[in-house]
């Protein structure tokens, strides 16, 4: 998952949303040099990404994109994953999209302190664009892919990418929605942490 759903599953703990945010740049035992609710998150960005990896939707899904991205459908399908719940996000949180992004970015400013190095480098030009709340648009999301492209080896079509996410929005966002509603009930269980999603509600009442 990329940075919006595995912000959306951390909950209302500014410490775990921090650890969950930094999750990709916190290596082997550097861990320890955190706070243990920091921790937490940490390993919660790590289980997050461990039981998307393996799930049939998000499988399914980066088949999609293969075509466009190759051995990087996977990356891809995580950021077009975000595209799909920021534009859903009321369907998902009573809280407004842009009062959410808003919130986070203050509170990792006032933590910046405790953030990486590669992090705090991104941070500024993050909050600048206001980088969570463009995902919702197709010029924010293409923009994010470039960025990505620009920063990493990732070599791909994202017009392409999001033509193939448009043709096909019902089927991602129904295999999104079943991936959240399980990395819900997952995150849950595992650490204790609740997530404010009307949609798992619903889904369950289908499934009972």
């Amino acid at each position: 998952m990329n940075f919006l759903a595995h912000l959306y599953l951390s909950g209302e703990d500014i410490e775990i949303r921090l650890g969950n945010f930094i999750g990709d740049y916190v290596k082997g035992k550097t861990i320890f040099s955190y706070p243990k609710t920091i921790q937490k998150g940490i390993n919660l960005h790590r289980a997050i990404d461990f039981h998307t990896d393996k799930h049939s939707s998000w499988k399914i899904c980066r088949e999609l994109l293969k075509e466009s991205y190759g051995r990087w459908a996977g990356v891809v399908t995580d950021v077009m994953f975000d595209y799909i719940l920021a534009k859903e996000w009321e369907n998902y949180s009573n809280r407004p999209l842009k009062g959410f992004t808003r919130t986070f970015y203050f509170q990792m400013l006032q933590r910046y302190h405790l953030l990486p190095p590669r992090v705090r480098g991104f941070l500024p030009f993050m909050i600048h664009s206001n980088r969570l709340y463009s995902y919702r648009s197709d010029s924010g999301i293409i923009k994010a892919l470039n960025i990505m492209s620009n920063h990493t080896s990732l070599q791909g079509d994202p017009e392409q990418a999001l033509n193939v996410v448009k043709d096909n929005y019902e089927l991602l966002r129904e295999k999104l929605n079943k991936l959240l509603s399980d990395l819900t009930i997952m995150v849950e269980r595992e650490f204790q942490i609740q997530p404010s999603m009307r949609h798992i509600a619903t889904y369950r009442s289908v499934k009972g």
